[in-house]
């Protein structure tokens, strides 16, 4: 609808104009974009760029947004503004489709169909306060929380009187509320987490005012313990909180759980002088159905494990999982007498939603329906890698990951259109149960064409990444 509308307390003229016929959501747009971040230092008094990659940020959403005005004053009459919005919609619509086709870069199942869960849309389902004790707000699902808890605990065989859990808004809240436990423990307690771990990690550490000791990782992104252990021995006499990476985020490495509870043992550190997290957002639920893959399993001395819903799983809304003892849980719980209920979460309100889709595809796929979808994913990452090693082009895909690693593409146009997650001279395709070998194909060819025009000379000339995935995975003319 164009024309004179009315916004807030003024009269005044704006042009509201819905998305052209010929939108195309691929297409990138050469328009403003915020500053990009460079790295800097001081040297004497002066601020001196550093020699890196410049991180590239995103476009800037204001100059794309859809404007909120104020309806005219005949528009239940006429309808005009219903329309207009249902156009929106409809384009917005056409566009999830067309960038769902060009997903690589990012965990996400979007392979996933909740139309009978249409129904639910009218109540505002809230899950405010603990899982287990209803508060006087009865419009909830915590039926379905405690039977998707339940399921989790099962699977990483803690008791059901042992422990406790609730699904969270996302990973991130998992992680921050396992290391907050943590830090609840022993608050005088030194965080660690490998160099490769979840940002969210290091948020924590910086929204508690935790020391945070970095570990140095192996090439596959792995932690690696001989570091750990010379950390730890540094700091012999406070306790030690560690972040457990089941797949990191890049390489999708995942952690040795036993040789790092065999090093915290080796240096002195009783059970009762650690606390271990298992960040496992993505590969925490595929790891279980993998032949012969080390076991996470709270029998071992860990403290809480924590899972994300919209990756693997496939939810429509961002959630988790996060299931730690019971007897950690006292020291965050307070009783809430406006609830009736007590809170020991990260948020206040809850999605009581997310609950609803997470016990409707457990029920759907139960465990043979994951180990399926485990399987297809390894197989056809390890399709891609190979395949792309066949072009000449450097990779790695770590054992136990459906990431696979390969150069960074040298167009961001590429980048965007692919929805690739780089980092420096990387970049990463997370192979999920919707990705298909067709899919896959479409990427590669297109790769391969592209990568004819991004090198002078006409001369593929690989860059090195050795650095980031060892001499093996790199296919620069060294290390061919």
């Amino acid at each position: 609808m164009v024309g004179s509308v009315k916004t807030f307390s003024t009269e005044v003229d704006v042009n509201v104009e819905p998305l052209p016929e010929e939108f195309d959501p691929t297409a990138v747009v050469s328009e403003p974009l915020p500053p990009v971040v460079k790295n800097k230092t001081v040297v004497n008094g002066d601020e001196v760029e550093k020699r890196g990659r410049e991180i590239v940020l995103g476009r800037n959403v204001h100059t794309m947004c859809l404007e909120v005005t104020e309806p005219d004053a005949d528009d239940e009459v006429t309808g005009e503004r219903e329309a207009y919005m249902a156009s929106v919609l409809a384009r917005y619509r056409k566009s999830l489709i067309e960038r769902t086709k060009h997903h690589l870069g990012y965990p996400y199942n979007l392979d996933f169909d909740y139309g009978a869960l249409g129904q639910l849309q009218h109540f505002s389902i809230n899950n405010l306060g603990d899982p287990f004790i209803e508060s006087n707000y009865g419009v909830h699902s915590r039926q379905f929380e405690v039977g998707v808890l339940d399921w989790f605990a099962r699977l990483w065989e803690l008791e059901k009187n042992e422990y406790w859990g609730y699904i969270t808004n996302c990973g991130t809240e998992g992680n921050l509320h396992g290391i907050l436990i943590g830090r609840e423990v022993f608050p005088d307690g030194i965080l660690y987490a490998s160099r490769e771990s979840h940002y969210s990690i290091f948020k924590a550490a910086r929204m508690y005012r935790m020391e945070c000791i970095k570990v140095d990782t192996l090439v596959s992104g792995e932690i690696d313990c001989t570091h750990f252990k010379e950390k730890l021995l540094l700091n012999k006499d406070k306790p030690a909180i560690i972040n457990v990476n089941i797949g990191t985020t890049v390489k999708g490495a995942v952690d040795d759980l036993d040789l790092v509870i065999k090093t915290l043992e080796e240096t002195g550190f009783s059970h009762d002088r650690f606390y271990i997290h298992c960040d496992g957002a993505l590969f925490g639920l595929m790891m279980p159905f993998v032949k012969l893959a080390p076991k996470v399993t709270f029998k071992k001395p860990i403290g809480s494990v924590s899972v994300s819903g919209h990756k693997f799983v496939g939810c429509p809304m961002p959630c988790g999982v996060q299931i730690t003892r019971l007897e950690h849980i006292n020291a965050l719980s307070r009783n809430v007498e406006y609830l009736a209920s007590r809170d020991a979460t990260i948020m206040g309100s809850r999605n009581g939603h997310a609950p609803i889709f997470l016990w409707y595809t457990l029920n759907r796929k139960g465990y043979r329906g994951f180990r399926k979808e485990v399987q297809k994913c390894l197989r056809n990452a390890h399709y891609l890698k190979d395949r792309l090693r066949a072009a000449g082009i450097g990779a790695m895909l770590n054992e136990l990951s459906s990431t696979v690693v390969f150069e960074r593409p040298q167009d961001e146009e590429f980048v965007r259109r692919w929805q690739l997650a780089c980092q420096g001279n990387i970049a990463h395709v997370v192979v999920m149960p919707n990705i298909t070998i067709e899919k896959l194909d479409d990427f590669l060819n297109e790769l391969v064409e592209k990568r004819s025009t991004w090198y002078p000379d006409g001369k593929l000339q690989s860059p090195c990444i050795a650095a980031e995935l060892g001499e093996d995975c790199c296919a620069c003319a060294c290390h061919k």
